[in-house]
Formats: C-alpha cells, structure tokens, sequence
C-alpha cells in the first residue's frame, strides 16, 4: 500500500473526527481484527487495517442519520487518496443503511463482521471476573452470542457473515479474540 497510509496518519485523521475514546478504541479493535483477517487471506495487513481504523470516521457526524454513515467517509477519504477498495469497504459495511451499497467485496464483509463483533468481545470481557481480554476465549464468546439478552445491540447475524468469506465462526471469533487480546492496554481490557 502507499507508504503515505500508516497507522499514525491513519489514527491522526481519525482523531480529528471522531472525539468519543470509546469509539476510537472500537476503531482500534476493528483495525488490529482486519489485520488478522488479511494475514489470514493472503491480504495487505496496512489496507485492512485502515479500513477497520477509518470505518467510523463519520460516525458522530451521521448518528442521528444512518443513512449518511459511511458517504462521509468516502468523500473524506477520497480527498485524501485513500485507495478506492478501502473506501468502498468502509461504504459496505454500512450496506444495511445506504441506498444501492451492497456487501459484495471480501474487505468488506470481514469488516462488517469484524467491526461488529468487537462490541461482543467487549461485553464479554467485562463480565470476567477480572474484565480482562486475557480471560476472554473464543467458546466464552460463542456461548454468550447464543444469549440473544447479552450485548442485545451487536448483530448476530452480521458476525455470521464471516462464514460468506469462507471463514467459519469458531475461527473467526479465535482470531479475532486474539487480535484483540493483542492490543489490550490501549484498548484499556
């Protein structure tokens, strides 16, 4: 990928728009599963990892209108000569909300997913003992994904969409446990 793309630049544009911690940390997250995934596929590690770190940069600017996440974004990104595949990840997976985006490419179905089942990991640290990543596993995980009243919010069904990138669930929520696990501190778990 262009070397002008790395982590920093990518984080710096990021903070510039988007100020809640909370989300710049789910930011974080959906980056370092993207990582994993595209060492997983024989993918650029560096253009995963950016469309997980920018996929939300819109976010608090189109809260109150879903419909707009992700076109924002795209027209930021544009202007900045961020490569055409990441955008269109970033505008997929929000395919739910905006008009004529469907979720075609492998990018960005594993960036649905994987931004998705961030907030599941989440939930499930913080209710270990410790709230630690370290106590998370993969089965813990998957256990409490059966619980439709447990992190009532996060999409089941897009987390399944990782079995559309011939990715089947129990070595999705490994890697993605893993990758998580991996950037722990900054993620404060």
């Amino acid at each position: 990928m262009d070397e002008q793309w790395t982590h920093d630049k990518a984080l710096d544009l990021l903070c510039q728009h988007v100020t809640n911690e909370n989300l710049v940390k789910h930011c974080l997250a959906s980056e370092a599963i993207m990582r994993a995934l595209a060492a997983r596929f024989g993918e650029d590690p560096d253009r995963w990892g950016l469309a997980g770190l920018l996929h939300d940069l819109d976010f608090e600017q189109t809260k109150d209108t879903p419909s707009d996440h992700g076109n924002q974004t795209a027209e930021i990104l544009g202007r900045e000569g961020v490569p055409d595949d990441v955008i269109q990840a970033i505008r997929e997976h929000n395919a739910e909300e905006l008009v004529g985006v469907e979720r075609q490419s492998r990018m960005g179905i594993a960036l649905s997913a994987a931004e998705t089942v961030t907030g599941l990991i989440v939930a499930t640290a913080l209710v270990m003992p410790d709230r630690r990543l370290a106590s998370v596993k993969p089965s813990s995980v998957k256990k409490r994904m059966k619980k439709k009243d447990f992190a009532r919010n996060v999409s089941r069904d897009r987390i399944h969409e990782c079995e559309r990138i011939a990715l089947k669930l129990d070595e999705f929520l490994a890697l993605s446990v893993e990758a998580m696990q991996g950037i722990a501190e900054p993620l404060g778990l």
